[in-house]
């Protein structure tokens, strides 16, 4: 008799799941990460550059339209520096989900040809999006202490210490997001083509071009339920001291992240065991 160290097998029950499995692939974790940066800047002019260009031009043409023209307040800080305060975890939000709604149809030939837990790559999109956040994270502050040194006031405080903890929902509520569409995606594929889409649509239902506080009656509760609406608005008041840290509806934004993470891994489950009969 041979006593293996390793057997894999189908999972019996669409809720198992095996976290010490995923730390074992760790390091197939990274290489994933790494494909994904060398894969996107391969034979790119300006290569990792785009990482810092992407979110200044962004926040630029928004300052011109939101700002300039349409003339939406900013709530005392630069109309550059709060949007691209905003920008910095809605980026990595948007990326996400949109990078990771595709993992089963866009890595077909990989999932069919060689076993390894199937949650690797949409954990490597999260990962390696959040490389990216970092960098306008950092392009965020940099613009903070150059408005400081202007003598534009900014108002950061003692609520900065929870900016690792809502970077960690953040990453959280957009994998299972982007997990729950991956797994349907698999037999609809017209899902796929909303998916951008709708993710556009979510940006105006969050604030991001506009202050938390512009929204008021029934339609402010319907922007505060959405789960990206606290983490923005807390976000800013974090760095930026603008607005108010809204504790009771992070708290409903925490309980919707970990239903839609459970739910997405669940479905998760279910579906990767069957996925290749309908990719």
């Amino acid at each position: 008799m041979e006593n293996w160290t390793t057997i894999i097998s189908a999972k019996s029950k669409w809720y198992d799941f095996n976290l010490r499995e995923l730390v074992q692939y760790r390091d197939l974790i990274f290489m994933f990460v790494k494909r994904s940066f060398t894969s996107q800047y391969k034979q790119t002019i300006l290569g990792p550059l785009w990482f810092i260009l992407n979110p200044l031009l962004t926040s630029f043409i928004s300052t011109i339209v939101f700002g300039g023209i349409a003339g939406i307040e900013s709530e005392g800080v630069p109309y550059f520096l709060f949007y691209l305060c905003g920008y910095t975890l809605w980026n990595y939000f948007a990326t996400c989900v949109n990078q990771t709604s595709v993992t089963f149809t866009a890595n077909a030939g990989i999932l069919g040809k060689v076993y390894f837990p199937r949650l690797v790559m949409p954990i490597s999109t999260v990962i390696y999006s959040a490389i990216n956040m970092l960098v306008i994270f950092v392009m965020t502050i940099i613009t903070m202490i150059v408005c400081a040194a202007r003598g534009i006031e900014i108002h950061p405080n003692i609520s900065i210490v929870m900016i690792p903890v809502l970077i960690l929902q953040t990453a959280a509520l957009s994998l299972g997001v982007g997990i729950i569409v991956s797994s349907l995606t698999t037999k609809y594929r017209d899902l796929a083509v909303l998916v951008t889409f709708g993710v556009n649509l979510w940006m105006y239902a969050t604030p991001i071009v506009y202050p938390l506080s512009q929204v008021s009656g029934k339609l402010r509760t319907c922007v505060l339920l959405n789960p990206m609406t606290a983490i923005i608005t807390n976000f800013r008041y974090a760095l930026l001291g603008i607005g108010s840290f809204e504790t009771f509806w992070w708290g409903i934004s925490l309980v919707i992240t970990i239903i839609i993470l459970v739910a997405g891994v669940l479905l998760f489950n279910k579906v990767e065991k069957t996925f290749m009969d309908t990719v």
